[in-house]
């Protein structure tokens, strides 16, 4: 089966390329360093042809909330309009578990636009609604900093490693298409405060977290449950302790 990934060079992209070529597909790994470029069209149609399976990884390189809107626009449309000219079979997408939650968010709101495009198009789909990722701690964690100590939101989160979102992604792109959503999440939730705490506590930061219910997750206040899925997720199996070791043994 040939197979595109499209930011198939990316944390989860790469990682997805890796166990269906090993599984003896064809994939293609496209990005603009390989000459495919989602947003302007360049090299999309291309890569389709004699493709079975499209499976749309790509994130916005910006989170502005007028240029992630652009991008998720512009670049799901140019997927969808090869995908018909080739009589694609699958489009598998990668979102995110609450995003229908988190409109506040401009990130979101461009997540929630790219979701309606793939519904409405009547090209065959699965989309993938993943909780957050692991490997996004760092990040959150310098957003909710606040001089000596990280100010969390008062929620719950239930994240899962990029390892698991991408056996997941695979395992779809050679399924039927669902016509709907597959919400995936890791084994443990936590609360924000509590995750923090054991990922400072590992990273020898000695800082005071605190929760609050007035603190942001990408622009958005949270409710306790925003963040996690109850709707039967099909859960990982790698805790943070698991993956914080493999992390440290990378570098």
């Amino acid at each position: 089966m040939k197979i595109v990934i499209n930011g198939g060079t990316g944390l989860i992209g790469s990682k997805t390329v890796g166990r269906l070529r090993s599984a003896g597909h064809d994939v293609v790994a496209a990005s603009p360093q390989s000459g495919v470029n989602s947003v302007t069209g360049e090299g999309v149609a291309d890569a389709m042809k004699g493709a079975q399976v499209i499976v749309d990884l790509s994130n916005s390189p910006s989170w502005e909330d007028a240029a992630v809107l652009e991008f998720f626009q512009k670049s799901t449309s140019n997927l969808l309009a090869a995908a018909m000219a080739n009589n694609i079979k699958h489009y598998v997408a990668l979102s995110v578990v609450g995003t229908d939650r988190l409109q506040a968010s401009g990130y979101f709101v461009a997540k929630l636009a790219q979701e309606t495009l793939i519904k409405k198009s009547g090209v065959p789909y699965t989309i993938v609604h993943a909780t957050q990722f692991f490997d996004l701690l760092d990040f959150l964690v310098r957003s909710w900093g606040l001089g000596n100590k990280v100010v969390v939101p008062a929620a719950l989160i239930q994240p899962i490693a990029p390892d698991d979102v991408a056996d997941v992604m695979a395992e779809v792109a050679l399924a039927a298409p669902r016509n709907s959503t597959l919400e995936i999440a890791g084994p443990e939730r936590f609360h924000i405060r509590d995750l923090v705490v054991k990922y400072l506590a590992a990273t020898g930061d000695d800082r005071v977290v605190e929760p609050s219910a007035d603190a942001p997750y990408s622009g958005a206040k949270l409710e306790e449950t925003t963040l996690v899925s109850d709707n039967n997720p099909r859960v990982g199996r790698i805790d943070f302790d698991q993956w914080f070791q493999s992390r440290t043994q990378a570098s």
